[in-house]
């Protein structure tokens, strides 16, 4: 009798250790998803610092709508957008959100035999082209962006993002501010009504059809570039100089930006000042709830972000994103702080 009541507390036992254990392996999965415009960086820091503490990020790289959309329905533990909400839009959700990294939007083509950085466009010119204005690569407009290139009698596809799309919030932005035309037909939004082309899900979407595709433009973010051995145009800036996507591009449109007098960290860096400046530079934000209902997922989640912060740069760095300057580190710790809580305490302290 005594072995078969020892045989029930064991199991008891063993259940209690099992679900404690359930608990704890719950406790170190931080779930996210949005933007693809920082997947790149956000997988390798979530990689060193599952090797550094456990903690693992299972982040689905959705899109900025679809990621907007998940932290609405709490269906993760927070959402990542590139295109920023109001402060308005934030208190009516009970959201704060913070900027992570900066790094730059840029036009990629498949034309045969020209190199990266051979192709020039202005604002008008690129604004033109997906409005499906301009539908050759030897056009004359191009060919006045371009002279001494030889350009091929190659129709121009226009490849753009199929979802809702921060990456796509922030060509749009760019676009509407250059282009008059544009603003009157198709304006700013995460997805709109695209005059011309084809449509990609994912910054890798439209990678893939635009590897895929002779004659096409396309835009991605520049990870993604990068990674794929993609050709890129140079852009002509608000100087008037015509510059590359490179990490000193982006730090220089991001030199002026003002976070400290933004409210809720609503910042738009498109068409920036400054003669070294690439002209669409964007931020990426992070979306969470002011209340949360677990103190300890909370703490992990912000934790996490803490470490990307102060460890995070140099991975950042060597894929051309940029940092956010410690001043701006130290605003966003600092809102943390004062906004938000779990059962009443402060989460941040």
């Amino acid at each position: 009798m005594m072995a078969r009541k020892f045989g029930w507390l064991t199991i008891v036992a063993l259940m209690a250790l099992a679900l404690t254990a359930g608990m704890a392996a719950a406790q170190t999965t931080l779930n996210g998803a949005g933007a693809t415009f920082p997947y790149p960086v956000y997988a390798q820091w979530a990689a060193a610092y599952a090797k550094q503490t456990g903690v693992k990020l299972n982040y689905q790289a959705i899109g900025s709508g679809g990621g907007i959309a998940q932290i609405k329905a709490k269906t993760v533990d927070f959402g990542a957008s590139d295109a920023p909400l109001t402060k308005k839009e934030l208190d009516e959700i009970g959201l704060i959100q913070w900027p992570m990294i900066m790094g730059g939007v840029v036009p990629v083509l498949n034309v045969p035999g020209m190199a990266p950085g051979q192709i020039k466009l202005t604002p008008s010119l690129l604004a033109d082209m997906f409005l499906g204005k301009v539908t050759k690569w030897n056009d004359p407009q191009v060919a006045k962006a371009n002279p001494g290139v030889r350009l091929p009698n190659l129709a121009i596809t226009i490849v753009h993002r199929s979802d809702g799309s921060g990456t796509t919030w922030i060509f749009t932005n760019y676009l509407d501010k250059v282009s008059p035309a544009w603003h009157a037909k198709v304006g700013t939004d995460k997805a709109v009504a695209w005059p011309a082309g084809v449509g990609g899900k994912g910054n890798q979407g439209v990678a893939a059809y635009v590897q895929r595709i002779k004659g096409s433009l396309g835009y991605v973010e520049y990870a993604y570039c990068l990674q794929n051995k993609m050709t890129f145009a140079k852009l002509q800036n608000s100087a008037g100089n015509f510059v590359d996507p490179t990490s000193e591009t982006f730090q220089a449109a991001a030199a002026n930006a003002d976070w400290k007098n933004a409210p809720g960290f609503y910042l738009v860096l498109t068409d920036q000042p400054g003669a070294k400046s690439w002209p669409i530079t964007g931020a990426s934000f992070i979306l969470f709830y002011k209340d949360q209902a677990n103190m300890a997922k909370a703490k992990a989640v912000l934790s996490f972000w803490a470490w990307c912060y102060a460890h995070g740069q140099k991975m950042a760095e060597d894929l051309d994103y940029v940092p956010m300057p410690q001043a701006v580190v130290d605003l966003v710790e600092a809102s943390w702080s004062s906004q938000l809580h779990a059962g009443g305490q402060a989460v941040w302290k």
